[in-house]
């Protein structure tokens, strides 16, 4: 059974694709077994709770310095011991030493076609705002693993979306999400509780067609 730790900063729409993928017997043996926010007001909270999973804010703003918090958010991880990290909309760089203790085992979803449209500044509405002001046609999103680099780790599963004539960056967000965020992240959580993700020595993801 894959453990699995959320970490999640607002209101938690793509927690609750995993959870109903769970429920639904879409992605099979694998758990939440902790949803961690840096938010103690995030819905995503709320959520968990609703569904019976444990939740628990680690802010910054609790800590005197960031290297504490970084100490602090690692040592909440370690507690809930997953065997996969979940950054389900999570506006906190991720700190050096949980990288480091979970290399390999962190995936996040972005909500662009990287390497389009991502690292230092594209995040949240910001994304499909530059997205509408670059005239693309097409834009989508982006399941990753995780590495010391903003949206650079090896990409696992990718889907497009189109953009549309009138799209606001508010309604561009929503089919992005409803399109593919919410498909693409239990996609990745089912095929790495089945065993078929690897990572190759050039940073390349494969998918094995049938489980071994």
């Amino acid at each position: 059974m894959l453990r699995v730790a959320v970490c999640v900063s607002g209101g938690g729409t793509n927690l609750q694709a995993i959870i109903d993928a769970l429920k639904s017997g879409k992605i099979r043996d694998a758990q939440i077994v902790r949803v961690i926010s840096n938010n103690k007001n995030a819905y995503a909270l709320t959520r968990a709770q609703n569904a019976g999973i444990e939740g628990v804010c680690v802010s910054p703003r609790d800590y005197e310095n960031r290297e504490k918090f970084n100490e602090a958010l690692l040592e909440c991880l370690k507690e809930a011991d997953p065997d996969l990290i979940v950054l389900a909309g999570f506006m906190v760089a991720v700190p050096a030493n949980v990288i480091e203790a979970y290399r390999g085992r962190i995936i996040n979803i972005h909500p662009a076609l990287i390497p389009s449209f991502c690292g230092k500044g594209y995040y949240g509405l910001h994304v499909h705002e530059k997205v509408l002001q670059r005239g693309a046609k097409v834009t989508g999103a982006t399941v990753h693993f995780v590495d010391e680099d903003l949206d650079h780790g090896p990409i696992l599963l990718q889907k497009a979306v189109e953009v549309r004539e009138g799209d606001t960056p508010e309604v561009l967000q929503r089919r992005v999400m409803e399109e593919a965020e919410w498909i693409l992240l239990p996609e990745a959580i089912s095929l790495i509780a089945q065993g078929r993700v690897t990572i190759d020595g050039n940073g390349l993801t494969h998918i094995a067609d049938t489980d071994q």
